[in-house]
């Protein structure tokens, strides 16, 4: 009895450490179990733990997007930008057309406006005292008097025009104005039995009475007309004189 006993005993003893063992196996089976899962974890891409993701642009899409144009190939040169010819330059004005003067006709008034000159112009022919003397007495009133003796304006004159007139002292008359209007360079019209010529200034001169007549003014120039009357700040002692010539263009 005592033998078998012991070794039922014994049995027991081995049964009681394979139980051990395996419950030891089973504890380090679960250790492993739950370790295996904390060290995937970690090598589990972002999403899984809710992170945002930056998605990348490869090289090549860079290039794609920020590229205007290719570079050239190495060894070529890119091709010149192409110029625009130039503009031609603007055509030449053409020439103003030359002024036809009307034919050669007695003056019958006399528009210069610029000197508040407005005046019919009479015939006068001096009588051959006056002539010889070239001693000028018009009429004593406000119009203008053409010297018959000498040139007609217009196409074909062969000598000065000259037209004469009082300065007043006493009253404001058009011929005073040539004293103080006149100006070289201003432009008026002189209307003839056949058309108007139009005439600029050239020149404005003053002379003592008594040596106008050996002046200048008294020169053949076939087309030019002279003004003369009293200067005004010294009517008695003094003439001015208004030359002027046609304008053709």
């Amino acid at each position: 009895m005592q033998h078998n006993s012991g070794r039922h005993i014994n049995a027991r003893a081995r049964n009681g450490r394979r139980i051990d063992l395996a419950i030891l196996l089973c504890v380090v089976l679960g250790v492993l179990l739950l370790a295996v899962p904390a060290l995937t974890s970690g090598n589990a891409p972002n999403q899984s733990r809710g992170v945002p993701s930056i998605t990348q642009t490869s090289p090549a899409q860079t290039t794609a997007e920020t590229s205007v144009s290719p570079d050239p190939t190495p060894g070529t040169t890119p091709p010149a930008p192409q110029e625009e010819p130039p503009a031609p330059p603007p055509a030449p004005a053409p020439p103003p057309a030359p002024v036809e003067l009307p034919p050669a006709a007695a003056p019958v008034r006399i528009n210069y406006a610029s000197a508040g000159v407005d005046v019919v112009v009479h015939p006068l022919q001096p009588d051959a005292q006056a002539a010889a003397s070239r001693t000028l007495n018009p009429p004593a009133t406000l119009d203008g008097y053409w010297l018959t003796p000498y040139g007609v304006p217009g196409a074909g004159s062969a000598d000065t025009t000259y037209v004469i007139g009082h300065s007043w002292v006493d009253r404001d008359a058009p011929f005073n104005h040539l004293s103080s209007q006149a100006s070289v360079g201003h432009v008026f019209d002189v209307v003839t039995q056949t058309g108007t010529v139009q005439y600029r200034v050239d020149r404005i001169d003053t002379y003592n009475k008594d040596t106008l007549k050996d002046s200048p003014i008294w020169e053949v120039v076939p087309g030019r007309l002279v003004l003369i009357s009293c200067y005004t700040e010294d009517p008695w002692g003094t003439n001015v004189t208004v030359t002027a010539t046609p304008v053709l263009q």
